[in-house]
């Protein structure tokens, strides 16, 4: 559905030249809720803005649906643009005006008649649960409110896609939540494909099904988020992980291990989480297990389950247990720790 292929950007500063985005190419596909992270100045805002050319890249490709869009004269990009709604973190409405005004707005600009307007404003308030909102003006909102109606706006020309930048970075936890809900709403009732960009892992975790990492003008990883969480290989992806997924043995039971037996870190995806696979190993063979570490998460709705045990028994037994494990596709890193 949006396909960015080799795309290059610059900025002419009076401080200089800034290369926002370097050779950059990522796939969308219908369906995707697909997020790209990554710090302040990474090039994520330039990246979303491509893919509706409010920046024009100085080289590479965009295309919508298979048709390359870079090079298409206004009139034709116009059209593209109705299939395209975005969000952003300001909300970008107008305080001044009622709830019903900001979202007519993008209606009566399509020349939409009156009882269209008015019918589909109230399928997009019900739709976000604002419907008493109606005539209160914008200033009166919460931000969670805002951003609900700044979505239902971009919803009203019905949209195949949905750009959200930053969208829930100026909203508390509660209402993060509450907002990534609705974006996973839209992705599965309205079959809307969604991207995102953020600098929260935690939003990545929660609705997306696929990841970009940017870090300068580039994307230094990507693939299904489930992957990137529990393979991450890249040092900034590691980081990014570590702010949801915390793997680390204390350092208190770090100095009490015996190190002469080693010390394994178990990874289960999806329905081998299930598995109580340490019981398992315990019964089969002559080998004591002990829990350093555990966490279960949810990763778009699949489980991504880690253990760090430590195994002590004859050799043997261990190489068996840990056989055992791999035939029942578990993923198995030695951890090799550091007694500063």
């Amino acid at each position: 559905m949006i396909k960015i292929e080799h795309v290059d950007k610059k900025f002419h500063t009076k401080g200089g030249i800034v290369h926002a985005l370097k050779d950059v190419s990522l796939n969308i596909e219908a369906g995707d809720i697909y997020g790209v992270i990554g710090y302040s100045g990474a090039g994520k805002s330039t990246l979303i803005r491509m893919v509706n050319l409010l920046e024009q890249p100085d080289q590479g490709h965009v295309y919508i649906n298979g048709k390359d869009i870079v090079n298409l004269k206004d009139k034709e990009l116009n059209v593209i643009r109705k299939d395209i709604g975005m969000v952003f973190q300001q909300f970008n409405l107008l305080d001044s005006q009622t709830v019903y005004q900001n979202m007519a707005l993008p209606l009566i600009l399509l020349k939409k008649d009156k009882t269209f307007i008015e019918e589909r404003v109230n399928e997009l308030l019900s739709f976000v649960e604002l419907s008493d909102k109606k005539d209160v003006y914008v200033s009166q909102l919460s931000g969670g409110q805002k951003q609900r109606i700044g979505i239902a706006r971009a919803l009203a020309t019905h949209p195949k896609i949905l750009l959200c930048d930053e969208a829930t970075s100026a909203l508390d936890p509660q209402t993060t939540e509450s907002i990534l809900l609705l974006l996973k709403k839209i992705n599965q009732e309205l079959g809307v494909t969604i991207l995102l960009i953020t600098h929260e892992m935690n939003v990545i975790k929660k609705i997306c099904n696929k990841v970009a990492v940017m870090k300068s003008g580039e994307i230094v990883e990507q693939g299904l988020t489930l992957d990137v969480f529990s393979h991450p290989h890249q040092e900034m992806t590691k980081r990014f992980v570590a702010t949801v997924i915390n793997d680390t043995i204390p350092s208190s039971l770090v100095e009490e291990l015996d190190t002469t037996y080693p010390i394994l870190k178990l990874t289960f995806l999806g329905e081998n989480t299930k598995e109580d696979i340490i019981s398992e190993i315990n019964q089969q063979f002559d080998i004591k297990t002990s829990i350093l570490f555990a966490s279960v998460n949810e990763i778009k709705d699949e489980i991504l389950g880690i253990l760090t045990i430590q195994i002590k028994g004859e050799e043997a037994q261990i190489n068996k247990a840990i056989d055992y494990m791999k035939d029942n596709h578990v993923e198995i890193e030695r951890v090799v720790l550091n007694h500063d």
